[in-house]
């Protein structure tokens, strides 16, 4: 199964720093060389604004994400895919 990262892009989420960690998700992959392996998309709303920003990996949501949050979860999920 194809790994995949959608991000929440509804309103709440993006103002709440998803507009921004859609960059950082972007580098990240590049840098890993992860563009071909990993499939990055967003949504406009998974239904989790009290919770936002929201990500989700596989089957994994996670929430209430900062810009420190995201590159552990992103390092944690990805760093034995390159």
């Amino acid at each position: 199964m194809e790994k995949q990262i959608i991000i929440c892009m509804g309103s709440s989420c993006f103002a709440r720093g998803n507009k921004n960690y859609v960059e950082i998700i972007k580098k990240y992959l590049n840098e890993h060389n992860l563009t071909n392996k990993i499939v990055f998309k967003g949504q406009l709303c998974s239904d989790n604004c009290s919770k936002g920003p929201v990500i989700q990996i596989g089957d994994v949501e996670y929430f209430e994400l900062d810009e420190t949050k995201l590159k552990r979860i992103l390092h944690e999920n990805f760093d034995n895919e390159a």
